[in-house]
Order: C-alpha cells, then sequence, then structure tokens
C-alpha cells in the first residue's frame, strides 16, 4: 500500500473545484451569448471571472496553499508569476519605444 501523501486533496475539494470551474466557465459564456450587457461590462466581467477561476483552479487543483507542505509550490508559482510579468512588461515597453521613435514625423 502506498502512503497517503497530504499534497493531494480529498474527493470533496476536487468536486467543489469542479463545480466552482464549470459555474465560472458558464456564467461569461451566458454573458457573451445572450448579449444582455454592454461590450464594457462583459469585457470587464470575464477577465475577473478568469483571474477567480485561475484562483479556483491554484487553490482546489494544484494545491497552492500558505501550509508547510504548500510553501515550496507556492513560492515557486509566485517566482514564476514574477518572471512572466516582467518578461510581458519589458517587450511591451520595449515595442512602445520603437513604435514611437521608428514612426514618421
Amino acid at each position: 500500500m502506498s502512503k497517503h501523501n497530504s499534497n493531494h486533496g480529498s474527493l470533496k475539494s476536487y468536486i467543489i473545484g469542479f463545480i466552482l470551474s464549470i459555474v465560472l466557465t458558464i456564467i461569461p459564456y451566458m454573458m457573451v451569448v445572450h448579449h444582455s450587457y454592454s461590450i464594457d461590462v462583459i469585457a470587464i466581467s470575464v477577465v475577473v471571472i478568469a483571474v477567480i477561476q485561475l484562483l479556483v483552479q491554484l487553490v482546489f487543483f494544484l494545491h497552492l496553499n500558505t501550509s508547510k507542505d504548500g510553501q515550496d509550490n507556492l513560492m515557486a508559482f509566485v517566482f514564476t508569476f514574477l518572471i512572466i510579468a516582467i518578461i510581458v512588461s519589458g517587450s511591451l515597453w520595449i515595442m512602445y519605444n520603437m513604435n514611437i521613435n521608428m514612426m514618421p514625423h
């Protein structure tokens, strides 16, 4: 028999995460399909719900938390997010400056 690993969640947490993911997918889908709100409200809602769904999946499926077992994974995720943010913001800054400096006057 294998030893139970404390990093894995229970069936209940997987089901809760799955249901939340389904609900957080259906809400923006219905908003877009039914055109019940303005484009700006829909765009902001989709982004906010996407961030919430990212957090739900990180907690329920990837088990990122602040417990002693999850701290290494959490720090690796934070480091990865920081590196990606630096690369994306640096690329946008370079492209913006190139666009300003290369456009004819």
